[in-house]
């Protein structure tokens, strides 16, 4: 256990020295305050015909302004650029190891390749969840300062548990990312298969098929499909967890196994 903890440690220690905390946080950042862009058009009628046709595309994405909605939007943005997100995190926590020619020296480290990759995805947890508490307290502030109409407890707390939620199945299908990154040795090949694994999900998503696709899931739970999201079940959950488990024992697998020649 001391030894993970010190892995853990030399984890942070390289997030700490990096700007990429900085560049994550401004921007997720961005989310709140385009939840709240439209809950000012949807406040504002006279705001939203100077606007013109904004306010019809507010209608659509966001319906009322009203707690519930603004939560949703912000669970929304955690399931799409969520996704993104997290996976640029995951991408650069393995990956830059190879970009930046470190990997030989750790794996000369006395210390068990398992405990190294278990250090690495605890990182990318603790990283993930921290980007989804600073976007949760930011969208309180906007929330406040747009003026949204107080919400009852349960349908607040509803949507925080939504928001909650959707960061959990977030996290759970960017594991593979990892393996990626590691297989691949680098930054483009996890970042290229993110951007394809949004794009893939949005189509079948729309197709019907959400349900199925691991990547499609995380939106579907945070209702960016309206009454389709009442489809998820056990399944669902299954699905996102086999793919959370296989991304997680593929890349102990490779760190493992694989030939490390550098």
């Amino acid at each position: 256990m001391n030894v993970l903890l010190r892995a853990v440690r030399v984890e942070l220690l390289k997030v700490r020295r990096s700007r990429m905390p900085l560049f994550t946080i401004l921007g997720f950042s961005l989310a709140p305050f385009a939840g709240g862009f439209f809950m000012v058009v949807l406040k504002d009628p006279e705001l939203a015909r100077r606007l013109g046709m904004i306010s019809a595309k507010a209608q659509i994405i966001a319906g009322t302004a009203d707690w519930p909605t603004y939560l949703s939007i912000i669970a929304q943005a955690i399931a799409i650029g969520g996704l993104i997100l997290f996976s640029l995190v995951s991408s650069w926590v393995f990956g830059r190891e190879f970009v930046d020619r470190t990997v030989k020296d750790i794996l000369a480290l006395p210390m068990s390749r398992t405990k190294i990759v278990l250090a690495k995805f605890i990182v990318v947890i603790m990283w993930s969840f921290f980007l989804t508490a600073i976007i949760y307290v930011i969208s309180l502030g906007v929330g406040s300062l747009v003026g949204l109409p107080p919400a009852s407890p349960y349908a607040f707390w509803t949507g925080t548990l939504t928001v909650a939620g959707t960061a959990c199945l977030t996290v759970a299908v960017v594991t593979p990312v990892a393996f990626v990154a590691s297989a691949g040795r680098g930054y483009i090949p996890p970042m290229g298969g993110a951007i394809l694994a949004v794009v893939v999900a949005q189509v079948v998503a729309a197709a019907g098929w959400g349900e199925f696709f691991p990547w499609s899931i995380p939106a579907l739970y945070a209702g960016t499909t309206g009454p389709e999201s009442a489809n998820l079940g056990m399944s669902s959950l299954l699905i996102v967890m086999l793919t959370g488990l296989s991304g997680l024992v593929a890349t102990f697998a490779w760190w493992t196994l694989a030939d490390q020649k550098q």
